[in-house]
């Protein structure tokens, strides 16, 4: 079975910086990655998502702020958080469309990000 591993989430003040980090338990294809979050009494929403070949796409509210990236040598993807803002706060998600037997899409047990004002 392959699972999703995230780290790097926490308390930061606003306008600070945090990196999360996303890897599978097993080596897999991957396709495209993704970062979701959910914010309480909210959908999950799509943060920032990447394709093999690096390209990137991002929700307008954190152009400019957020960068993902990947290491496909090591099947990790992450997410450079800068300029944090209280809104930001949200329990984030890391997504992978990976291939184990078939095409499945792997989801990681989620990180909290917590911004202060």
């Amino acid at each position: 079975q392959v699972q999703l591993v995230e780290s790097g989430g926490g308390l930061v003040q606003a306008g600070g910086s945090l990196r999360l980090s996303c890897a599978p338990t097993k080596k897999i294809s991957i396709n495209t990655m993704a970062w979701y979050r959910q914010a309480p009494g909210k959908q999950r929403e799509l943060v920032a998502s990447i394709t093999s070949g690096g390209s990137t796409n991002y929700t307008d509210s954190v152009k400019g702020r957020f960068t993902v990236s990947r290491d496909n040598a090591k099947n990790t993807m992450f997410l450079q958080m800068d300029a944090l803002k209280p809104e930001d706060t949200a329990v984030y998600y890391c997504m992978a469309r990976g291939w184990y037997g078939s095409w499945e899409d792997y989801w990681g047990q989620g990180t909290q990000v917590t911004v202060s004002s």
